[in-house]
């Protein structure tokens, strides 16, 4: 694997951030507006599907990505991503049945499968160890920003243009995301050609066994963002929000204010500790969320869930890179984001299922999301972690 003598926050690792922003911001401003359509298709009560069918695709795509990631390269991983993203965001104007719009769903999918196993592995490459949970603290930032940024200004888009204009946007932001790439250079040392081959996957290949703990703990937090991406926007409408993504608005703006400081905070006081902090802090949001009948309590909620999942996810994702050698970092990264796909998927199915257009079974949601969150807050409180990948 080759390293860097570059300065930490280098030209090529801006590019990154500013192509996760795009990409992250692409496939994330249409959730707002997708509840509404699916039910004007006829499928009111397949709502969870839409977040489900999404990570399904995302995290069964994880292995293969991962594996690809450290044989074919950086690179090539993030494009595939991205022209999937492109493609998708297309075909939406064209759909007009249930079956169909759950197919490309599905479809869909595979984008988020692919370009973060690629970046997070590619900024591995570039940043030194003693810096790293803050690069990577800006780093998820930036995806971070489009994650929730993207709800914002879709739901705001959506008020003064068409749906279908909102899916060209979502394909254009995409296309400017791979734009800013296409200078950078490959960092992985000895690429090699694709090949079908490179498709089959062995067992052994499928999960890294080193990162489990950052694993186990992205699994039961995650469950709360497909809640939340499941249910507020309905749940803003109940409570008379015009713009159905500004939960997300607040939720980023809190974000920001932690990122870097938190990704800082766990180079000098160590990943777990941090945990502690996060876990802890995502399980009150959630609890908070439950409880809210006003908008200001709901707003609240967000803010206290943008500080816990600010100081959550750069966490994490450093955590899992120490935890893991540097030949099979694309594996690993693959991981935890199977981890990632699949409690928002659980989180997501779960909370269609629970909430099931019913406005008085809202809490229980989030009161479960709680719950996870809680356990994990035990998890990283009681167990005993290495600090490093064993030689």
């Amino acid at each position: 694997m080759t390293t860097s003598a570059a300065p930490v926050y280098s030209f090529r690792f801006w590019m990154l951030c500013l192509s996760s922003f795009l990409f992250s911001a692409s496939f994330n401003m249409i959730i707002p507006e997708l509840p509404n359509y699916l039910t004007h298709l006829g499928g009111a009560d397949y709502k969870g599907y839409i977040i489900g069918l999404f990570t399904l695709t995302a995290g069964l795509s994880r292995p293969f990505s991962g594996k690809l990631t450290d044989t074919v390269g950086r690179l090539p991983v993030m494009y595939f991503g991205v022209a999937v993203c492109i493609l998708c965001s297309l075909l939406y104007p064209l759909i007009t049945t249930v079956f169909a719009f759950l197919l490309l769903r599905l479809v869909h999918g595979f984008s988020t499968g692919f370009t973060p196993t690629g970046e997070s592995a590619y900024i591995a490459d570039i940043v030194p160890l003693e810096q790293r949970g803050a690069a990577i603290g800006i780093f998820g930032l930036a995806g971070s920003l489009g994650l929730a940024a993207g709800p914002a200004i879709g739901g705001e888009f959506s008020r003064y243009f068409s749906l279908n204009a909102l899916f060209y946007c979502s394909s254009g932001m995409a296309l400017l995301s791979i734009l800013v790439l296409v200078n950078l250079k490959e960092t992985l040392a000895q690429p090699q050609r694709f090949r079908l081959g490179l498709l089959r996957i062995r067992r052994d290949e499928i999960f890294e066994p080193k990162v489990m703990p950052p694993f186990l703990v992205m699994l039961l937090t995650l469950f709360c963002y497909g809640a939340v991406l499941t249910v507020t926007p309905d749940f803003s409408q109940h409570l008379g929000i015009a713009n159905k993504g500004l939960f997300f608005t607040f939720y980023t703006v809190a974000s920001i204010g932690v990122r870097f400081l938190a990704g800082r905070a766990s180079d000098r006081y160590g990943r777990v500790a941090m945990l502690r902090f996060s876990t802890f802090t995502m399980a009150a949001s959630m609890l908070l969320l439950g409880l809210a009948e006003t908008k200001t309590l709901f707003l609240g909620a967000a803010v206290l869930y943008g500080i816990g999942t600010g100081m959550n996810s750069p966490t994490l994702y450093a955590w899992a890179i120490d935890l893991s050698h540097a030949d099979r970092r694309g594996r690993a990264m693959a991981t935890v984001y199977i981890a990632l796909e699949a409690g928002i998927g659980i989180g997501a199915f779960a909370a269609g299922w629970i909430y099931g257009n019913d406005f008085s079974s809202i809490p229980y949601v989030f009161w479960g999301a709680s719950l996870l969150c809680l356990v994990a807050f035990l998890y990283v409180l009681l167990g005993r972690f290495p600090k490093r990948a064993e030689a």
